[in-house]
This record gives structure tokens, C-alpha cells and sequence, in this order.
């Protein structure tokens, strides 16, 4: 590799102006020709900075509405003409191509653009960057002589080697710099790749995982396992990643995982009735889900639902929080890790940091949440992957099979029952009563221990109800787990049917009088 070496000629084209201006005036007093195009040119003229127009370079304009102005001989030439090789510098001599030493180019928003609700295919087409990419890549497969800046963030880095080596770059920074422009194409060509696609993108023969380091995280699951957080950068809607933390500490990857599936429930709560719900969760399952009049009756239900798992637990609210919320959820002998919120007023801010020191609060905001998306998950050897979507309670398809025809306030329950039991990890049995999750039997090998398990959470609640309901996430094989939901006196029950032995689940119900409902789909959650 070689030595430091000086810019004596910089080309400046960027989309993010930001710090842009400082970045060329110190490239400009250090001895650099600054080269530029388009808007990047005329930003720089107007800060009083003496620019080279590219097409003057080139001695062609751009053309064919500024698709083509870079890609060129004496741009490229000048990029990739290797500076120690003879056959190379008397090429550039024969034909005028002057070295370029540095570039600093970001690309098209082609991200931000599909970000947009309602963006058609040609205004994304427009903004899918060609000279960007392919300057990029020149300059930083000759990153032994060329410098590639593809991140403001980067200003600061070239400052610090001017700063160091009096006026020049080091072949470290170089290589660095190259490593994140390729990383930062093969970013772009992937979310293009996979925009394209649509649909079929988790289909396709091959598939790229595309993410970007949002954080460093103190452990994994344990402390003796290392974490990143990534972020998506074609996501959309509310989600954890993209929360703006407004008060605590950073997330640890149990919050995350946690905080992920508290969204989760609550969005499918709101989405269902869009009356105000709140969610608890704790180790990836519910333990209080409930609606409410109000947001505070909403949290007070879900929380007397199972207080003891609560404590310690991840709150989503559907709703914005205000003072008096926050005082209501502050109240008594209560603990919580993070609390998930479209938004928090300053005053709900400090309550809520005033009574939790470390409790993160996460403001998700109000954006239309996706009605698709794909879930990833590794295993050894490889990974997976599914298509998602939010869990629909649609009780009008949902076929009665035995006892009493259930009234509206049970069909309520019944769909609380199955957003819930969809939610909790299977095998899972929920039960409901009053708009209320009482009590979840989650994990089991088996529909008979997961209705045990459900049964003894709910305890005393169960034994208070008037109408209690319950969810299982599939079928069951045999009659007996029923039977012991109905000795438990539960009235309603809701599964997704499909057993060969489902007439003896039916005749079991409709003897004890109890509601049947069958949902024809199967919710396992692994």
C-alpha cells in the first residue's frame, strides 16, 4: 500500500448538503480543485468557493435529464488510473486525464423515496442512482490512491488525518473509507434489488439480509453473548428500532426483543376494536392485555390481569400519554422496564422518570403500521423466512359449532382471547373475562398442560367471572382439554377447528352448553 498522500484534485456531488460546504472549504484551503455537478456546484458558488462544472471536465453536458453527466473516460480514468503503474500514466497522458485524488459522493435518496405513501414506480425509478454507484466503486477499488467519502459522517475522519499529517490521507483511512463505500453500494443495489421484486423478495433464489448498525448492545440474552442492534432501512410504520428513546437508558437486547412483541399485541388490540388498549409483556408473552374507556382503565385492567408477572414488565398503550395517565400507571407497587407509547407530553416525561429512574420510555408515533412484511429468524446453518401480517379477530367468518349464540360482549372476549393466545408462545391457551386477559398458558408440549397452566394463572379471576372465554392456537385432538376449560367454568371457547376429532369437542361443548367457536385458521407462535 502506499503512503499518505496529499488531495490535489476533489470531486463534491452529493444529494445531503449537509456540513457539505465546511467539508469543500477545507479541501479548497488545504490545495484541492474542486469539481462538482448540479446542485452540489451551485451550493458551493454561492458560498464564495471556486468549483470546476463536471461537463467542463468531460466537455459534454449532462444530458437526458441529468441521467448522464459522470459517466465518463476522464472521470473514470481519473479514478481508477493506477499512479505506480507506467501503461497507466502514459494512457492518461495520451488522452488528458488528470488524476482525481478524492470523492465525495452520496446517492440518490432512492430509500427516502419509497419511504413516501403513495410514490409511484417512475418517481422511484427516478431516483435510482447510476454515475453515484459506479464513481463509488471506481474510486474505491484504487482506494491505494483515491480517498471515497459516502458519509457526512466522514467529514470528520478526513479532517482528523489533514489534522495529523499535515495536509494529507493515510492509506488506513483510505481502506476504511473504501470498506464502507462498498458496503455502502452493495446497501443500495439490495434495497433496490429487493423493492423491485416486491412481494416475491423473500422468494427469490437468493436473498440479502440488509441492515445498518444502530447500536451496540452491552450483552445478548446473557452476559456472556455479544449483540448488535440493526435497522432496516426500508421499514415502515411504528416499531422499536426506529423509537425515539425520550427517556432512560438504551434498550438491552431483552427490552428490544420484548418491547417488539409488546407493539406487536397492542397494535393488534387497537387495530381489532380502536377502543383504548394497553399490553403487557414479559419474556415475550402477554400477561394482561385489556380494553378500557379510557387508556387508564385500559392499563389498570391489564395489569390486575396478572399483576405478579406484570411487575417487571413492558407496557404498550395505544394511546398517547399525558400527565394524568402517567400518574395512574406510576401508582403503587408497581415496577416497569420500558413503556411504549406513540408519544409522551414532558410533564407524563418526568412522572414516569421521576418514579422509574432507568424506565425507558419509547414514543413509536402515529404512522400507519404495514399490512405485510417479512419475518427473519436463524437457525444453525442458515435462516428463515415467513411472510407476517397483524392478527385479525374477525369474528363474523368465525363458524358456531356448539352451545348458546353468543352475545356481543362474549364475541369481545372471544377475539381478545384469540389476538392474545396468538401472542403467546406456543402451545397456548388463553383465557378472558370483561374485556381482559386473566390468565395464559404459553410453551407447553402439550394443549392439556398449556389449559392446567391457563386455569391456574387466571386463579381467584376465573373462579369471579361471569362469562369467562378461552383461546387455543390450534385445534385440539382430543376432548379433554375443553373438558377441563368447562370444568373450570369457562363458557365460551374458540379454536381453530380442523381435528379429526373434532365432533367430540363439539358434542362435549354443546352437553355442557358451552359456546363453540371455530376460527379456520391456526396461530402458532414458536
Amino acid at each position: 500500500m502506499t503512503s499518505s498522500l496529499p488531495i490535489n484534485r476533489a470531486l463534491i456531488s452529493v444529494s445531503d448538503k449537509t456540513g457539505v460546504v465546511d467539508f469543500a472549504r477545507l479541501l479548497h484551503d488545504r490545495g484541492a480543485e474542486l469539481i462538482s455537478t448540479g446542485g452540489t456546484a451551485k451550493v458551493l458558488e454561492e458560498a464564495g468557493l471556486p468549483v470546476t462544472p463536471v461537463d467542463q471536465v468531460t466537455g459534454f453536458p449532462e444530458m437526458l435529464d441529468g441521467r448522464v453527466k459522470t459517466l465518463h473516460p476522464l472521470i473514470h480514468g481519473g479514478l481508477l488510473g493506477r499512479r505506480d503503474k507506467q501503461t497507466h500514466l502514459e494512457a492518461m497522458q495520451q488522452y488528458d486525464i488528470t488524476p482525481i485524488d478524492l470523492i465525495c459522493i452520496d446517492l440518490y435518496p432512492f430509500e427516502q423515496t419509497i419511504a413516501k405513501t403513495q410514490v409511484t414506480e417512475a418517481e422511484a425509478i427516478e431516483q435510482i442512482d447510476i454515475g453515484g454507484p459506479a464513481m463509488i466503486r471506481s474510486g474505491a477499488k484504487n482506494f491505494d490512491f483515491v480517498s471515497v467519502v459516502t458519509n457526512p459522517s466522514q467529514y470528520a475522519l478526513v479532517h482528523a488525518d489533514f489534522d495529523a499529517t499535515n495536509g494529507k490521507i493515510t492509506p488506513e483511512l483510505r481502506r476504511d473509507l473504501a470498506t464502507a463505500a462498498f458496503t455502502r453500494t452493495a446497501e443500495y443495489d439490495t434495497i433496490i434489488s429487493a423493492w423491485l421484486q416486491g412481494e416475491d423478495a423473500a422468494s427469490s433464489s437468493h436473498i440479502r439480509i440488509n441492515g445498518q448498525l444502530e447500536q451496540t448492545l452491552r450483552y445478548g440474552e446473557n452476559p456472556n453473548q455479544t449483540a448488535y442492534l440493526y435497522k432496516d432501512p426500508t421499514a415502515k410504520g411504528p416499531n422499536v428500532v426506529s423509537a425515539d428513546v425520550v427517556a432512560g437508558k438504551p434498550l438491552s437486547y431483552n427490552n428490544l426483543i420484548d418491547a417488539a412483541a409488546a407493539l406487536d399485541l397492542v397494535q393488534d388490540l387497537y387495530a381489532y376494536a380502536t377502543e383504548p388498549a394497553v399490553a403487557i409483556i414479559k419474556h415475550t408473552n402477554p400477561c394482561g392485555a385489556a380494553f378500557g374507556a379510557d387508556l387508564t382503565e385500559a392499563f389498570q385492567r391489564a395489569w390486575l390481569g396478572d399483576p405478579l408477572a406484570a411487575f417487571g414488565g413492558i407496557v404498550a398503550l395505544s394511546g398517547n400519554v399525558d400527565e394524568e395517565l402517567a400518574r395512574q400507571i406510576a401508582h403503587g407497587e408497581k415496577f416497569l422496564e420500558v413503556i411504549i407509547a406513540p408519544s409522551f407530553t414532558d410533564e407524563a416525561k418526568r412522572v414516569l422518570s421521576g418514579r422509574w429512574k432507568n424506565v425507558r420510555l419509547l414514543a413509536v408515533g402515529n404512522d400507519t403500521r404495514p399490512d405485510h412484511w417479512q419475518q427473519l429468524r436463524s437457525v444453525a446453518g442458515g435462516f428463515l423466512t415467513q411472510s407476517a401480517q397483524p392478527i385479525v379477530a374477525d369474528v363474523t367468518h368465525w363458524k358456531q359449532h356448539a352451545g348458546p349464540i353468543p352475545n356481543e360482549s362474549m364475541l369481545n372476549d372471544a377475539a381478545i382471547a384469540w389476538i392474545a393466545c396468538a401472542h403467546l408462545k406456543s402451545n397456548s391457551i388463553s383465557i378472558v373475562s370483561d374485556s381482559s386477559l386473566i390468565g395464559g398458558g404459553m410453551g407447553q408440549v402439550d394443549r392439556v398442560s398449556a389449559a392446567n397452566l391457563a386455569i391456574q394463572r387466571a386463579g381467584t379471576s376465573l373462579i369471579e367471572a361471569k362469562n369467562p372465554v378461552a383461546a387455543s392456537d390450534a385445534f385440539f385432538p382430543f376432548p379433554d382439554g375443553p373438558q377441563l376449560l368447562i370444568d373450570a367454568g369457562i363458557k365460551c371457547i374458540v379454536q381453530p377447528g380442523g381435528s379429526v376429532r373434532d365432533q367430540e369437542t363439539i358434542d362435549v361443548c354443546e352437553s355442557a352448553s358451552v359456546t363453540l367457536l371455530h376460527t379456520g385458521e391456526r396461530c402458532f407462535r414458536h
